[in-house]
């Protein structure tokens, strides 16, 4: 529930001036648990905490205006701060509003924003995957990159023409921070003189909703720069990305269908890094996921994941299993309990939570998470 109580006074304090066609929405989730991992390190502890990321979804406050402009016309905005429910730290390398920070406009065309952004990659993922971005499930559990898919300062368009999506993004320097969109991407502000495609990042999207079901298909590419690098996810150092030339691909085909309490989604993402130097190897993934939820009761769903990842370069698989209940005391809190487990093949080191660091195992051991937690939204 969003509330818009305070909408005169938050947009006197950032317009200045207030109007009756005018609208401030102040909104936001709080949600944290304890886990138990196995096989934490490469001696097999356990580890027993309070993780950074959550069962449910990842905690935030935001800002989101609108000021009808006439003809159709309206001038929109968000600002989206993610923090740490354990200790109150800010996420997205510090930043204060990391999860999106952008402004623009918008009419029947479509909307034309500016600044801290998702990319496509995101858009097209967030219906298929019934998991993301749960700490023990989603594709996001296997490659760090899919739920922090944002990008600096970046031209977005995006417009739906009945159930028909299209939408794409450019970015002039993708990160500035270096540990806002998944770890071990190092940093690639961009802004070079002499050299335009250095830390460039641009993505599109396509997309159908209809009643009762939805296709989605993504293309979403890195260029390299000064400190960049891509992280695989499976226990090897990530890869130096230092050259304009070097890329981190993603595309992805995707979908879900409706019936009745029953929603079942799956899909494809394929990444292809490619490097300029000789030296430095080509890496091609594939992640193949199948994900339901199921509504028991009103008050009682059931989601569950099966996400297998396959590098043939590096000679790593990884399969998760994931099952997520979730009981609804209000329309704005709920609790739930929920339980994973990581297949890793001889060479992998696939990590099963992705609440914090610590929890790598040696490699082509299996982990077992398990969560309780409770989630507010405001």
């Amino acid at each position: 529930m969003k509330y818009k109580t305070i909408a005169a006074a938050a947009a006197l304090a950032i317009s200045g001036s207030v109007h009756a066609q005018s609208s401030v929405t102040l909104y936001g989730i709080i949600d944290t648990g304890i886990e138990l991992v196995t096989h934490a390190d490469a001696a097999g502890d356990k580890v027993i905490r309070m993780p950074g990321i959550t069962g449910s979804m990842p905690s935030r406050w935001g800002l989101r205006g609108r000021e009808d402009l006439g003809g159709g016309l309206a001038a929109i905005f968000t600002l989206e701060d993610g923090f740490n429910t354990r200790a109150g730290d800010v996420n997205q390398g510090g930043r204060l509003f990391g999860r999106q920070a952008w402004v623009g406009l918008t009419n029947q065309y479509g909307a034309l924003t500016f600044g801290r952004q998702y990319t496509m990659t995101f858009w097209a993922i967030a219906d298929s995957d019934a998991l993301g971005p749960d700490i023990y499930g989603g594709v996001g559990s296997i490659d760090a990159y899919i739920p922090n898919a944002r990008s600096d300062n970046t031209v977005a368009y995006k417009g739906t023409f009945g159930g028909l999506t299209v939408g794409a993004t450019y970015s002039f320097g993708r990160d500035s921070a270096g540990t806002g969109n998944s770890p071990g991407q190092g940093t690639c502000a961009g802004s070079i003189p002499g050299n335009s495609q250095a830390c460039r990042q641009w993505s599109a999207l396509l997309r159908y909703d209809a009643s009762f079901f939805g296709v989605a298909a993504s293309y979403d590419e890195q260029r390299g720069g000064p400190g960049a690098a891509a992280n695989i996810f499976n226990g090897i150092a990530p890869i130096a990305l230092t050259n304009s030339g070097d890329k981190d691909v993603r595309t992805q085909l995707n979908g879900y269908i409706k019936a009745g309490q029953l929603k079942v989604g799956g899909g494809w993402l394929g990444r292809r890094v490619e490097t300029v130097a000789p030296a430095l190897p080509d890496v091609h993934t594939d992640i193949f996921y199948l994900t339901a939820t199921y509504y028991v009761t009103p008050a009682v769903v059931l989601d569950g994941g099966v996400y297998r990842t396959v590098d043939t370069k590096q000679d790593t698989r990884g399969t998760l299993t994931a099952l997520r209940g979730t009981y609804l005391l209000s329309k704005r809190t709920s609790v739930y309990l929920q339980s994973g487990y990581l297949f890793n093949s001889a060479k992998a080191r696939y990590t099963l939570s992705q609440g914090g660091p610590g929890t790598t195992p040696a490699a082509g051991i299996g982990q077992l998470g398990v969560m309780a937690g409770i989630k507010h939204s405001f």
